[in-house]
Order: C-alpha cells, then sequence, then structure tokens
C-alpha cells in the first residue's frame, strides 16, 4: 500500500513513524516533508497548500491513501479534490473542517446545540468590538477567527490588553485575513486537557488524553505558540469525566456536525478546559494536534491504517482500538526567538547519541538534511520523545535525550510534564 502524507513537521513525522510500522505499508511519500522524515519516507518537494499539485502526484503515483495532516489544506478543500478524483483521503472535507477553520463557526454551533463553552459575543468590526471591551469584565480572551497557527488566541488580564489585542488583530492585520472576525470571551479557569479523536462521522473514538504547554517559557511565560512540549496521560482525565465529555461534547459535536449537512471524518481534536461548572470546549481543531501527536501515537497500540481505512469507510464501530498502559512526555527543542523572529541553519549534533534507544523517539519539526547533518530550519524544531511507566520516568528519559541534542540558540521550557 502506498500512503502519501501532507505535510512538514513532528506531527507529520509522528504520522509517518506510527503508519511505518503497519504491514501493509510498501512505501511512504510526505510533502514536503523534513530532514528527519527523509529518513523514513520520500520527501516530494510539493507545497502543503498546492492542491493540484497534491492531486497530481497521487494519480501519477498511484497513491493508495493521502493522509492530510495540517489545517490549511483541510480548510481550503483538499480532501474534496483527492476524493473527486477517486483518490482515499484521510481528514475532513471543506465545509467540515470549518469547525477549526472559523471560530465563529465553532462557538455558535455549540451554543445553537447546547454544547458547554464559554461565554462569547462575535465581531467583524473593531469599533464595536473596542465598545464592547471597554466595558466587559476581566480577564478577556481575544481569538482572531481563522487559522493563525495556534498563536490567535490572546489572553487579555486589563483593559489595555483587550483593545490592544481588538486593534492589532482587526486593525494591524497581526495574523492576516484570519483576523477579519474575532471572538471576545469569557476567561475560563481549570486544568487544560486535550482530547483527540477518531471519528467516521458516525462512530467516534477517543484517543488516550493529553495536555499540551502553548506559552513559550516556563511557568506558562510569554506568548502563544504552537505548542512547547506534551503529555500523556492527563493527570485530571478521568474515567468518570470522560464518560461525561462523551455525552455532553464529543457525540453532540458529531450529531451537530451532521444535522448541519456538514458529516466530520477524520480527527476531531476537543481542547477541554475542566471548570468548576463541569468540562467546556475551549477550541476544536480538524486534525491530529501538534505536538500532542508525538505524546499520543507512541501508545496506540492497534494498526494506524486499520483504523484509517475505517474512519473512510465509515466502519469505525467494526474494529477495536487498544492502549498502551505506559505515559509519554514530548519536549519541543526550538529556535531561540520562536515564536517570532529566529534564525535558521544552524547544525545540530547528537542526534546519533539518542537515535537507537529504544523508549526515545525523535520527531524531526523544522529541520533539513545536506550531506548526512542536519541543520534547523524553522521555529520548532526537535520533538523529543520519551516513554516510561509514569509521566516522571518519561519526562526524566526526555530531558536527559535533550542534554544530549546541541544547536546555536536553542530554547525548551524545562518544566514539561510537572502542570
Amino acid at each position: 500500500m502506498k500512503i502519501l502524507v501532507v505535510g512538514s513537521g513532528g506531527r507529520e513525522h509522528a504520522i509517518l513513524w506510527k503508519l511505518k510500522q503497519s504491514p501493509s505499508v510498501t512505501e511512504l511519500f510526505c510533502a514536503p516533508g523534513n530532514g528527519g522524515i527523509s529518513e523514513i519516507a520520500e520527501c516530494v518537494p510539493i507545497n502543503a497548500m498546492d492542491i493540484d499539485g497534491m492531486v497530481k502526484f497521487s494519480v501519477e503515483k498511484s497513491i493508495d491513501m493521502v493522509v492530510v495532516a495540517p489545517d490549511d489544506p483541510l480548510a481550503a478543500g483538499m480532501v474534496d479534490a483527492l476524493e473527486n478524483a477517486g483518490i482515499r483521503a484521510f481528514g475532513p472535507r471543506k465545509n467540515a473542517a470549518i469547525i477549526e477553520a472559523s471560530k465563529v463557526f465553532a462557538k455558535n454551533l455549540m451554543k445553537k446545540y447546547n454544547i458547554p463553552t464559554a461565554a462569547y459575543e462575535t465581531f467583524s468590526d473593531s469599533k464595536s468590538a473596542i465598545e464592547y471591551v471597554k466595558t466587559a469584565k476581566l480577564p478577556l480572551v481575544v481569538k482572531a477567527d481563522g487559522l493563525a497557527l495556534g498563536k490567535g488566541v490572546i489572553i487579555c488580564n486589563t483593559r489595555e490588553e483587550a483593545l490592544r489585542a481588538v486593534s492589532m488583530i482587526m486593525e494591524e492585520k497581526k495574523f492576516g485575513d484570519a483576523g477579519q472576525k474575532i471572538v471576545v470571551e469569557e476567561f475560563m479557569t481549570g486544568p487544560e486537557v486535550s482530547v483527540l479523536a477518531f471519528t467516521d462521522g458516525k462512530t467516534i473514538v477517543p484517543m488516550v488524553s493529553s495536555q499540551d504547554h502553548k506559552r513559550a517559557y516556563d511557568n506558562d511565560q510569554g506568548l502563544n505558540t504552537g505548542g512547547m512540549g506534551a503529555f500523556s496521560p492527563s493527570r485530571f482525565y478521568t474515567e468518570e469525566l470522560q464518560e461525561e465529555c462523551m455525552r455532553t461534547i464529543f457525540i453532540p459535536t458529531v450529531k451537530a456536525m451532521n444535522l448541519e449537512g456538514r458529516p466530520f471524518k477524520g480527527v476531531l481534536y476537543f481542547g477541554l478546559m475542566l471548570t468548576s461548572d463541569g468540562p467546556k470546549v475551549l477550541e476544536y481543531n480538524s486534525r491530529f494536534g501538534d505536538p500532542e501527536t508525538q505524546v499520543v501515537l507512541p501508545r496506540l497500540e492497534t494498526d494506524l491504517v486499520e483504523i484509517f481505512d475505517a474512519v473512510i469507510d465509515e466502519k469505525l464501530d467494526t474494529i477495536n482500538i487498544s492502549w498502551k498502559q505506559d505515559c509519554a512526555v514530548c519536549v519541543i527543542m526550538a529556535s531561540g526567538g520562536y515564536p517570532e523572529s529566529y534564525t535558521k541553519g544552524y547544525e545540530i549534533t547528537g542526534l546519533e547519541t539518542v537515535k537507537n534507544q529504544g523508549d526515545i523517539i525523535l520527531f524531526h519539526a523544522g529541520t533539513k538534511k545536506e550531506n548526512d547533518k542536519f541543520y534547523t530550519n524553522g521555529g520548532r524544531v526537535l520533538g523529543i520523545t520519551a516513554v516510561g511507566e509514569n509521566i516522571e520516568a518519561a519526562r526524566e528519559k526526555a530531558y536527559k535525550a535533550v542534554s544530549a541534542i546541541h544547536f546555536e540558540n536553542v530554547h525548551y521550557r524545562k518544566d514539561i510534564g510537572i502542570k
């Protein structure tokens, strides 16, 4: 079976790493891929947003399945185009991917179908947003409506910060067209949990829980990033909570999308806040989370190809998905300056010393390979994932591996897995 994975980050590396373990896989391709991915798959120089190029390549190479991993091509309709060309594709169609591509759509969906979430208002012009912010109860969360690489969410503790956030998103267009509309919502408190779930539009099967660390610096300080690390499972997510989430959030969301004529097939990501009033939805994603995938997939026992096939064929209820009892921790090694400006092109050393340790997995996010050497080529460079009998053991292994790897201006958090 020939499989093409679309994307170039740590999430894609983790998906390919898991697919490679399937006996049904004969060839793996990744477009455009990265340095580390090139060791397990053939990297193809097609931009992840080049829908026509992806369809053309898939037809020419007789690809059996395409896994569209990033949010942008899903929102742009890559799955629709592949299916129209007769190619099996894993991921939601464009009209379902809107659940992530528009926060306004997602919030209105939750309101309409009584899915618990934070109270909110939406705005399409800065003047009315500014008037609202002047009197709204603090703290506030200001969110760009569209896709902004996980950075379009600003927590505002003061009136000045909230006014600045509105101006930055809507007037200065910090996130481009993603900021044409905004959501202003109440600030919720409680532990955060990420739950990714496989769904074929009828059945929904949650994966093991995880938690990511969004802020750039220790103790959740600094700017929001795409994620500086993750661990699995969550310390707070009990079986009782899972049952409550299935009843009040997971199943109602799948049903709501069907009722809206937007059946969702693929991975639906639930960003949850465990508040004193019960679990509430912070955000939806229409794909595997990054870096959550790097701690969830190492715990998966079932053949990932089998799961993808079942989702595409709407037969998810016919397979049993099982998980290892181990825990996993992923520490992101980033370029100094991320998530703002940073320099690329530094040589990475020490990878060989940890590469063949069975309980350590190196997922490349922003690297390139030249003359058998790896160089930094992005903000998030590597995801060092360790598996252990508990979070503490996995954490110790991960940081030991991190200490053996070096590149200039490296930046990573020292507290992943603690909170």
